[in-house]
């Protein structure tokens, strides 16, 4: 019998254990990925759920990983359907019995699961790929993690270790391959517009794991950057301030451990310093959400956030959409927003800001603003998403519930308006 990988947030074929586990214990395995109508459909607020940046970043992916598991002579089959008919179809004609996948905990894919499920007499396999330290090496329970990062933080680095980088999974026999060719979906299939690039974008990359490997060479080994990360992660205007590996760890090209090891292998070879320990610092953070969002469930999702807190939001749609529109009365957050809309990225110290001016000063539903995140950010992930805008509004893991002071952000980060005039339109 036939087992099937259904791929989702974990598009590589290295470090994936449903792809190592699958080619371990079967002689034929198929694999599958569905470009989903409703996740390219318009929401109530008038925005895409995905809009045409990520939506090609994840074209790239698909694309990607369709090469390299021909090359262990796997078949990825490509759907475009909202009712999984195909997905059905394939489990029935070739007697899968087993579905390997990464794990998932959010509304939209336990619905998926189920619905398949209640369809056909199958085993899931499940993985926790998505993280840094392994929620199966944890020394407490799940609801047991701690609201507070920094215990979070001291909690894995003392007791868990990062699990090594899995080996290569088995090359199948050729007769695995399908003789059909699944098309890839284009932009203009998925109801999106064509991107014109930006030249005033820094953000030149692809996707799909060969490409994100590329930035790791190139941001560690050739450029050194990566000893000056801690230094540079505020900053604004070009490619070398961050190392923007959170767009191909956002859809799983690259896992958290490959870029851990990476960076203890760069430790060793080049340089340690507080910048290499701060790229791991963030990974740790993206693990924190996770947990968070595991612990505390649907609640991300939430006005009143995982704390119950109930503010005074309005729905103003004028104020909505000059913040969407960099149309604000302030230039800082206008030129955020021109950035994030002509490039589908927007820097960190960025993102704070925008995201603090439109639930502290507007005083609007965050929910919304983290709708727009997810519509437009490359690197969205949805627990950094949610949980970050939770944080940011009140509703979530600070305990100090901070305000940004805009004026003081942009004269502190952007003092000569180097980038205020870069994206002034």
């Amino acid at each position: 019998m036939s087992a099937l990988i259904w791929f989702r947030n974990d598009l590589r074929v290295i470090d994936n254990e449903s792809v190592y586990n699958s080619t371990k214990n079967h002689n034929s395995v198929i694999a599958y990925y569905n470009f989903n109508p409703k996740k390219f459909e318009e929401t109530k607020w008038g925005f895409k759920k995905t809009e045409r940046f990520r939506a090609q970043f994840l074209i790239e992916s698909v694309s990607q990983l369709r090469n390299e598991l021909l090359k262990l002579n796997i078949s990825l089959i490509v759907d475009h359907d909202s009712n999984y008919f195909l997905l059905n179809e394939l489990i029935k004609n070739r007697k899968i019995k087993d579905i390997y996948l990464q794990k998932e905990w959010t509304q939209e894919e336990i619905l998926e699961e189920k619905f398949i499920e209640s369809l056909n007499e199958i085993k899931f396999h499940y993985n926790y790929g998505q993280f840094l330290f392994n929620p199966n090496d944890l020394n407490h329970n799940i609801n047991q993690t701690p609201e507070i990062f920094s215990n979070f933080r001291k909690n894995c680095e003392k007791n868990i270790n990062v699990r090594p980088i899995l080996p290569k999974p088995s090359i199948l026999d050729k007769n695995n391959l399908f003789n059909k060719n699944y098309v890839i979906p284009d932009l203009k299939k998925l109801g999106l517009k064509k991107i014109d690039h930006d030249d005033r974008s820094a953000f030149i990359f692809l996707g799909g794991t060969k490409e994100g490997e590329k930035r790791i060479d190139d941001y560690f080994w050739k450029t050194n950057h990566l000893s000056n990360y801690k230094l540079t992660r505020n900053g604004l205007v070009g490619k070398y301030y961050s190392s923007r590996l959170s767009t191909w760890l956002s859809n799983g090209s690259l896992s958290s451990k490959m870029i851990y090891w990476k960076v203890r292998e760069y430790e060793k070879e080049i340089k340690k310093n507080q910048s290499t320990y701060w790229l791991i610092f963030e990974l740790i953070w993206r693990d924190f959400f996770k947990y968070i969002s595991i612990k505390h469930g649907n609640k991300i999702f939430h006005t009143q956030g995982i704390l119950n807190k109930e503010y005074k939001w309005n729905q103003n749609m004028k104020l909505i959409q000059a913040w969407c529109n960099g149309k604000t009365k302030h230039e800082f957050i206008n030129s955020n927003m021109n950035e994030l809309n002509k490039s589908g990225w927007m820097s960190n110290r960025g993102r704070q800001n925008v995201a603090s001016y439109f639930a502290k000063d507007l005083k609007i539903n965050w929910i919304i603003g983290a709708a727009y995140f997810e519509s437009m950010l490359i690197d969205y992930d949805v627990h950094s998403n949610y949980g970050n805008w939770m944080y940011v509004s009140g509703v979530g893991n600070d305990p100090r519930d901070r305000k940004f002071d805009i004026n003081w952000q942009a004269e502190r980060y952007d003092p000569q308006k180097k980038y205020q005039k870069l994206w002034s339109n």
